[in-house]
């Protein structure tokens, strides 16, 4: 073990801090009592095929993992998503997904499933429409959904394209289409969502050199072979959980509290209007498919987070979700919509502590040496496999 004399080493209780942050203290999955099918196996392989179909967008060239990709942590390396078109965020990667209350940059959805639907409808996205989707399903999946879902509406004398969110002759069609049809449309094109939710539930992170590094020393046991830390190593996770405050805001074994935070982060030049948070509440819960919908399986008592979530105030503008830290150091460029190019960039960004655009910053500048500023950069690297 390090002598008791060297600075780097961790005391009981910055150990307790750094165990905490360890994928040994990531809990059970939770349940999501909105998704009757979110622990299905059968569903979770329905929603895989579902993921990776690109027949599943307008075009028949976009899937769900055409952002999001299997090799880059379910994440691109791009400053906003590039599908049908160009995105106004970040694609967020999505190792451990299910354990957010909220989805998006800004939590307008409250669901794994209803996220899973909502960029289906987007023109930049995946470009289809409500109904495009369900005969999707009659045509080329029927028989899976209807071994997990049961029946799927009877779509005979309907239009090929209808939706709310559609073009004007697809909102027309669909404002055609008598409300129990709607209803019935409504609730398959749910239960594509939810699949994709099973699906990318069993999504999880994995171990990194400083699980491997804290696992041993909360045993007592000296690392080995690529758990060993430099000192500079050591120094940036004392300092992560310590003075620098990092572990404020990203902590917990994911690296994040799921919460949203002004932290002066530079206006996107594309997209300057942005409002993080303080644009979402009101999506949120004008949602149809939100938790206290008619789509949702769960009951009243399962919509706390919505029926109690902050819903204005000056400390939601601007505020984005704290995004995991788990691969960091692989998914430059950096913030909501890439504004920081490099982790370095990134820890500056934090060290100076730059008025936000609007709204307050909840940031105060760094007390930080270049050593410190080194030390914190190396210990973010460590947080990959």
């Amino acid at each position: 073990m390090l002598g008791a004399c060297d600075p780097s080493e961790l005391g009981p209780d910055e150990t307790t801090k750094a165990v905490s942050l360890t994928l040994a203290s990531l809990p059970p999955l939770p349940s999501d009592p909105t998704n009757r099918v979110a622990g299905e196996p059968r569903a979770a392989a329905f929603g895989a095929s579902l993921f990776f179909d690109p027949a599943l967008s307008i075009n028949g060239e976009v899937s769900c993992g055409t952002c999001h990709k299997i090799d880059r942590q379910f994440q691109d390396d791009l400053p906003r998503g590039h599908a049908i078109g160009i995105t106004d965020r970040r694609t967020m990667p999505l190792a451990g997904i299910a354990y957010n209350s909220w989805q998006f940059w800004d939590g307008r959805r409250d669901s794994l499933w209803a996220q899973a639907i909502t960029p289906l409808e987007d023109i930049r996205e995946h470009g289809g429409n409500r109904l495009f989707y369900v005969r999707l399903i009659a045509e080329r999946y029927r028989e899976r959904y209807e071994g997990i879902f049961g029946p799927l509406p009877d779509l005979t004398g309907l239009p090929e394209h209808a939706g709310p969110l559609g073009t004007l002759a697809e909102k027309a069609a669909w404002r055609a289409i008598p409300a129990g049809q709607q209803e019935a449309i409504n609730t398959a094109f749910a239960n594509i969502g939810k699949a994709i939710a099973a699906f990318e539930r069993t999504l999880l992170p994995s171990e990194t050199r400083f699980d491997r590094h804290v696992s041993a020393l909360a045993a007592g046991e000296d690392p080995a072979g690529d758990a060993v830390f430099s000192a500079l190593e050591s120094e940036g996770l004392k300092l992560f959980i310590g003075s620098a405050g990092c572990i404020d805001c990203h902590n917990g074994p994911l690296l994040t509290d799921g919460q949203f935070h002004n932290t002066g982060v530079p206006a996107d030049l594309a997209n300057p209007g942005d409002r993080g948070r303080a644009g979402a509440v009101r999506q949120v819960i004008s949602d149809p498919f939100n938790c206290l919908g008619p789509y949702s399986d769960g009951s009243q008592a399962d919509c706390e987070e919505l029926e109690f979530m902050v819903p204005a105030g000056e400390a939601l503008e601007r505020a984005f979700k704290t995004p995991s830290l788990r691969g960091v150091a692989d998914r430059a460029p950096f913030m909501h919509a890439g504004q920081i190019l490099t982790l370095e960039d990134a820890v500056d960004h934090y060290r100076n502590a730059p008025d936000a655009p609007s709204g307050q910053s909840e940031l105060r500048p760094l007390d930080l040496t270049d050593r410190g500023r080194a030390a914190l950069i190396a210990f973010l690297k460590t947080l990959g496999p």
